[in-house]
């Protein structure tokens, strides 16, 4: 808790404002902690970059405990709310139940929840299957009830690919008579579907943005003037990653060592200001003997 509000309280509050939330994609601790620094109002904890990390392919191969380990990492070291990828409740119901009790002992502020088969796959991947409507509506009574009232609760639906968009839309209006706060619909492949999910859902609606994927980019001022308040940006920050440790790695083949790239690195310095050393040095001091 920050000031005694809750991670929830506080995303209810951020979603209440005038702002578009723009939630970068974390995977641990510091790309979560930078995602702060940055001046970001939330984190995503992408399910996919935390699958990527750990070395699988975004196709529903961690166990829920493993993703829940993660997401305590990732909470424990940011003070902003972190919105969660709880993929599709790791199973039926009953999982689903359990899982949103995990997530929320784990301090999210948010999670979502998608109809696809378990296990899923990548929202941009092809060849997705979903569960019936009936059934995934079941899934979001469970969790709002594991939940309470307080936890953000996102229905995401991947209708879009397999059913067509009138299907996508008939399915999120049913995801929020069962309790949904956010509506989702993945992968809208052009502005005008975009602008039409918009058009056609009433109340908050979150929307999925990043470089390469099947849907085109559009500023966050425009986004918030259709009606969208979180924007989740999954995969850029990893992406960035590997290709900064790429280069690293290849000028340390190459060389013996990395100053052919060393003014793309942080200084020692600056990466122990990052991770908040000095406050851990202090508070040894003070319980030194």
């Amino acid at each position: 808790m920050v000031d005694g509000r809750s991670a929830p309280a506080r995303l209810r509050e951020s979603l209440a404002g005038d702002d578009v939330i723009v939630a970068p994609g974390a995977y641990d601790g510091l790309s979560a902690r930078l995602v702060e620094q940055a001046g970001f109002p939330a984190v995503y904890a992408s399910g996919g970059a935390i699958a990527r990390s750990m070395g699988f392919p975004d196709l529903g191969l961690l166990s829920m405990s493993e993703v829940v380990d993660r997401l305590a990492t990732i909470v424990d070291a940011v003070t902003i709310p972190v919105i969660a990828d709880a993929d599709t409740g790791y199973g039926n119901a009953l999982n689903t139940r359990r899982a949103v009790q995990a997530f929320v002992r784990a301090g999210v502020g948010g999670l979502h929840l998608e109809d696809q088969a378990f296990p899923k796959r990548c929202g941009h991947y092809d060849d997705k299957t979903l569960i019936p409507v009936e059934e995934m509506t079941q899934k979001l009574r469970a969790a709002r009830e594991a939940a309470g009232d307080e936890l953000v609760l996102i229905a995401r639906t991947d209708a879009l690919a397999v059913e067509g968009l009138d299907a996508a839309i008939d399915r999120a209006l049913r995801y929020a008579q069962a309790g949904a706060d956010l509506l989702f619909i993945e992968a809208p492949t052009t502005v005008e579907q975009i602008e039409e999910i918009a058009r056609r859902l009433p109340g908050p609606k979150l929307i999925n943005m990043f470089e390469g994927g099947k849907t085109p980019l559009l500023p966050a001022a425009r986004l918030g003037a259709l009606g969208y308040r979180v924007v989740i940006i999954p995969s850029d920050l990893q992406r960035a990653a590997i290709h900064a440790m790429a280069a690293t790695l290849a000028a340390i083949r190459r060389d013996g060592d990395s100053h052919a790239v060393r003014e793309r690195l942080v200084s020692f310095d600056e990466r122990e200001e990052v991770i908040g050393t000095a406050a851990y040095l202090e508070l040894d001091r003070r319980y030194g003997v």
